[in-house]
């Protein structure tokens, strides 16, 4: 990571991290994540002649955190960034998400299309009106037979959620009370361990699971005593577990979690916005992301003229950590076809 630098954007200071020279390419993080999740791809993109721009986003890291809830909506997520651009000189940039970076991402060419160059999703689909969590892949065979389950794009997302999945499916945990926020803070080392890991199930193997194991529970689990042994293997070096561990128990999850708990808004601000991407795109899938899977992008060419797709072979949902140089190929191919240095 290079030196890190503060910006004044939309009301709050905002950590950064730069390196190299050229087009601008900013790097978006995830849930629970931080500029540092790129840290494999920030020296390579640099030295292929662009320059990268890494922020702690809204809420993480070193990065203000504001104290309401309706200071995590898509409107403030996506201001941020243009006033990063503006405190930087830049006029246009590619924006890369992961996760909920992704989620950003593809939001920035709907509400402010001037700035954006072009849209690089990283295991995140565009899915339009926060349906991403209702896609019938991850829909499929929770409900009745009798009752097959079609999401509703003029619903609020989170009402139809409730009508799927089990109120502990950990977006609704986050969106009822505070339990989900104490439980990950109770132990941060925990969170990480458990979770940013490899090879822990395949998608065909969970494709085979009983509904009632595909309800995402996985913030309900930390109530539970951590099991002496863990399927798969850790990602993080024991340094890069305490750097997140550190960072986090400092913040705590709950600025991270207000980001879920805007979807209701999100959903409403967006729903007169045309929902057309109008810039060139890619999308990097990961086999074996359970969540946000590759069947998740089934659609997005209706909604995106310029896009394409690629699948990482036996990847899991930290895709820019996990497989850090078959995601970087990709993104430098892309990059140097169609916004040359």
């Amino acid at each position: 990571m290079s030196p890190v630098r503060y910006v004044r954007t939309n009301g709050i200071n905002m950590a950064v991290y730069e390196a190299g020279k050229g087009p601008a390419v900013v790097l978006l993080h995830g849930f629970p994540e931080l500029a540092f999740s790129w840290r494999h791809q920030i020296a390579p993109l640099g030295a292929a002649g662009y320059r990268v721009i890494v922020p702690d986003q809204r809420g993480y890291g070193l990065t203000d955190r504001p104290s309401k809830v309706e200071d995590y909506d898509m409107a403030h997520l996506t201001d941020d960034l243009v006033g990063l651009l503006d405190a930087l000189g830049v006029e246009k940039a590619v924006f890369v998400g992961h996760d909920w970076g992704g989620l950003v991402a593809w939001q920035m060419p709907l509400f402010h299309l001037k700035r954006v160059a072009g849209v690089i999703g990283v295991n995140t689909p565009f899915i339009p009106h926060e349906m991403l969590w209702l896609h019938p892949s991850l829909t499929r065979g929770l409900t009745a037979p009798d009752k097959p389950f079609v999401a509703d794009e003029t619903k609020d997302p989170i009402t139809q959620m409730r009508e799927v999945y089990s109120p502990e499916m950990y977006v609704l945990m986050f969106e009822d009370g505070d339990l989900a926020d104490r439980l990950m803070a109770h132990d941060v080392a925990r969170v990480f361990r458990d979770n940013m890991r490899k090879g822990v199930i395949t998608a065909a193997q969970y494709a085979k699971l009983p509904p009632q194991a595909r309800h995402m529970t996985f913030i309900k689990a930390l109530e539970r005593p951590e099991p002496k042994s863990l399927p798969g293997e850790l990602i993080l070096t024991p340094d890069e577990l305490a750097f997140y561990v550190e960072s986090f128990e400092r913040t705590g999850f709950s600025p991270g979690i207000n980001w879920y708990r805007n979807l209701s808004h999100n959903w409403k601000a967006g729903l007169n916005v045309d929902q057309t991407i109008k810039v060139p795109s890619l999308m990097i899938a990961a086999e074996d992301d359970v969540v946000l899977a590759p069947a998740l992008m089934d659609g997005m060419d209706a909604h995106i003229a310029d896009l394409e797709k690629h699948v990482v072979a036996g990847c899991g949902h930290w895709s820019q950590q996990e497989k850090p140089e078959e995601v970087t190929a990709l993104m430098v191919d892309w990059l140097k076809r169609r916004f040359p240095a």
